[in-house]
């Protein structure tokens, strides 16, 4: 395992963190295919002992049960201070006007809910799942930056967003002399390149870290295009992704699958490594529901993949519209 630093803050990170969207009860929420607290248990002891420090999670995975489970877990496994967590805040918690969303009081009250749920008294970095148009950006800056100085979060991010709104709230907090994100969390993957247009140029130029969620475009590159598993038959936001140019992405699928196998890889290690290499990510957010997601994904670390073969896995890719925002 590798640690390194979040853009230019000092908060390190292992290079890769496994994302705890999977665990959670599954009859909370809208993750039916979420596991349980006994079924997680393997996944966040093996994540430790392969070197993984930094866990990501958020208010709204589970209604609040991924993030029990994460503070749980963590609390038997290892010292606090040893592991980083991050946790988001925007979605639907409950009912009411600030049930959701980046205003003062939304905030205010997640960020303790939070605490309380992961059972600690801070969080290494809190982010915004996504933008909100209807709160001013000043607003949502100032109640983080507030949250930074009450010590209940180290540092802030933010996550899937335009590269212009990321600037708008940045510039807030540069002029009110406010605490700036340190981090991007976007979706970035073979099947979703979009990212490098601005965002990814803006994060390098401003010292910002990107940690990608769904580097394996939710599964899809792990395995053939027409394939299925129990997860992409539940998962109603997955089936709003990865839609718009489906011949092109059949064939980075398939590049991918042609690659793994010259090398005598997986297919996982693959997608993973040619994430991995671009100068803009520092680490990529990987679920687990199977013991060997977490052996593929450290092992990505040291897969150099040629520039032959980066072109092949490039080459078929269509741009498209953003997703998942």
């Amino acid at each position: 395992m590798r640690y390194q630093r979040v853009g230019s803050s000092g908060l390190k990170v292992s290079s890769i963190v496994l994302g705890c969207m999977t665990y959670g009860d599954p009859d909370r929420g809208a993750h039916p295919w979420s596991v349980g607290l006994d079924e997680s248990r393997p996944f966040f002891r093996q994540a430790l002992d392969l070197g993984v420090t930094t866990f990501d999670t958020a208010n709204v995975y589970s209604l609040g049960s991924s993030e029990e489970i994460t503070g749980q877990l963590l609390g038997e496994m290892a010292r606090r201070e040893d592991v980083v967590i991050a946790t988001k805040v925007h979605g639907v918690m409950r009912p009411g006007p600030h049930g959701k969303g980046l205003s003062r009081a939304a905030i205010m009250h997640e960020v303790d809910a939070s605490l309380k749920r992961l059972n600690t008294d801070y969080i290494d970095l809190y982010q915004i799942h996504r933008f909100d148009p209807t709160v001013p950006v000043e607003e949502t800056m100032e109640a983080l930056h507030d949250v930074v100085k009450a010590g209940k979060a180290r540092y802030i991010g933010a996550s899937s967003m335009y590269a212009w709104q990321f600037s708008k709230m940045q510039y807030a907090a540069d002029a009110n002399g406010w605490t700036r994100f340190v981090s991007m969390q976007d979706q970035y993957n073979l099947l979703n390149r979009e990212e490098e247009r601005e965002m990814h140029p803006l994060c390098i130029d401003s010292g910002v870290g990107v940690l990608p969620w769904s580097p394996l475009a939710r599964g899809r590159l792990t395995r053939d295009w027409d394939e299925s598993t129990e997860r992409s038959a539940s998962d109603e936001f997955g089936k709003t992704l990865y839609r718009q140019t489906v011949d092109a992405a059949r064939l980075v699928v398939d590049a991918v699958g042609d690659v793994a196998r010259e090398r005598g890889v997986s297919r996982a290690q693959v997608a993973l490594a040619w994430v991995i290499q671009s100068s803009a990510v520092t680490a990529p957010i990987v679920g687990a529901t199977k013991t060997h997601h977490l052996v593929d994904a450290v092992a990505a670390l040291d897969l150099a993949l040629t520039a032959d073969e980066i072109g092949r896995l490039e080459r078929p890719y269509l741009p498209h519209a953003v997703e998942g925002f």
